[in-house]
């Protein structure tokens, strides 16, 4: 059977709010590439382990780490801030926990957006508590303008403006998660 290829549209529906195409699979793809290839080169005969942010960063963690050289080692945690809103509540809950032991391992926390920075914050405090070798930090996207705190990120793939996306693991209210692109509302 052959494969039926579906051209990218001009814009999505989701949850009645129409979205435009933002950062194409390519230009994703192309950005991780290139930061894969700085963690290889800062973490060069390291063993790693990504800690990836449920369930937004998935897509973009699977990606990252088939790009890297380094072995590496996976595990995940699950935070709550935004619920069904467009907009972070300021509140960071924790719903699941790591598995992994990370003490004395160099750490790579994995995250699909920082807007705020609450929930990067909140991550970095928790993650010290376990006293890793190291913790560096992975972001696809990076809300400077919206972030209310002073961060350390380490890999950022993309400094976007305070746009509402969609697509490549971000969802609105767990829709559109499976976009291959990164959509913005329009408005």
């Amino acid at each position: 059977m052959q494969p039926t290829l579906v051209s990218k549209p001009d814009s999505v529906v989701i949850n009645n709010e129409r979205f435009r195409p933002y950062l194409t699979r390519d230009a994703i793809a192309a950005r991780i590439k290139d930061v894969a290839a700085e963690i290889d080169r800062d973490l060069d005969g390291k063993v790693p382990i990504l800690v990836g942010v449920l369930n937004g960063a998935f897509i973009f963690l699977a990606d990252l780490m088939r790009a890297l050289s380094i072995e590496c080692e996976v595990d995940f945690l699950k935070l709550s801030s935004y619920g069904a809103a467009k907009i972070s509540s300021g509140r960071v809950h924790e719903l699941k926990s790591l598995d992994a032991d990370i003490e004395g391992r160099h750490v790579i926390l994995v995250e699909d957006i920082v807007d705020t920075g609450l929930s990067m914050e909140f991550l970095q405090k928790k993650m010290q508590e376990f006293k890793p070798a190291s913790l560096r930090t992975a972001v696809l996207l990076h809300k400077k303008e919206a972030t209310r705190i002073p961060l350390e990120l380490d890999y950022v793939c993309f400094e976007i403006d305070n746009l509402f996306v969609v697509g490549y693991g971000l969802d609105f209210a767990q829709v559109g998660r499976q976009l291959a692109d990164i959509y913005i509302l329009e408005g």
